[in-house]
């Protein structure tokens, strides 16, 4: 695959994947997550760690990395809502 493609790609891994931090330094910050759904979260977290699984059988190391964060990030939203309730 060209580089500026594969770059592309991380770049926007790098964007998405640290989207979750100011959710998650939010729920620090407040003790709350009501608001936080069990079923739109439980089901992004397995369609991310999907992604990781796919990104693994492709080798795409962007794909892989992207998604393995983005996935501890999601479990960790998921054990703060166990939590916080």
């Amino acid at each position: 695959m060209h580089p500026f493609i594969e770059l592309i790609g991380t770049i926007a891994a790098v964007i998405t994947t640290f989207a979750w931090l100011p959710q998650i330094v939010k729920i620090l910050g407040d003790k709350q997550t009501s608001d936080i759904s069990w079923g739109t979260t439980g089901t992004l977290a397995a369609g991310v760690l999907m992604w990781a699984i796919y990104g693994l059988f492709l080798g795409s190391l962007p794909i892989i990395m992207a998604n393995v964060v983005t996935f501890l990030f999601i479990a960790t939203i998921l054990g703060l809502k166990l939590r916080y309730g």
